[in-house]
């Protein structure tokens, strides 16, 4: 085998490690990106499903009541709307923290494990060139010649 700077490594499991290193991290951001997407929606429903119940109790009491009448229980019908918008606000804050903290649990496993592999991947280049190294050097010893020599 001639002595070069070079290193045999077996491409396809660097071809393999380096695809799931380009198609792991783009899902776990993706993966985040829809859990937030999916907690603006939950928010946005929960405000459309407040408001509703809003209109609907000031429409039922309008017919029904008298003025005074009507501005108490508007009140009351408005202190229970903004109560069960804000238990679906923490509920689905809730929901959204829940998620965000099983995307970045399963990111960190992803990324240990990829770790793990790159070391492997390291350990396997650094014995190649410590080998290369000590042959080189082996080489250059028994020919009579240093390194740095220029002659």
């Amino acid at each position: 085998m001639p002595m070069t700077g070079s290193l045999i490594v077996d491409k396809s499991k660097l071809t393999e490690l380096l695809d799931q290193l380009r198609l792991g991290v783009p899902q776990e951001i993706r993966a985040a990106e829809e859990v937030l997407y999916q907690k603006e929606q939950i928010m946005n429903v929960a405000l459309a499903d407040a408001k509703r119940a809003k209109e609907k109790a000031e429409d039922e009491f309008s017919r029904q009541l008298t003025q005074s009448e009507q501005q108490r229980r508007a009140q009351e019908i408005l202190e229970d709307a903004q109560d069960r918008a804000s238990r679906i606000l923490q509920m689905a804050e809730a929901e959204a923290q829940n998620r965000r903290t099983e995307a970045d649990a399963y990111a960190l496993r992803t990324l240990r494990s990829l770790e793990r592999e790159v070391n492997g991947i390291s350990g396997s280049v650094r014995k190649g060139i410590d080998m290369l190294a000590g042959s080189t050097l082996a080489g250059t010893v028994a020919s009579g010649k240093e390194f740095g020599d220029d002659d």
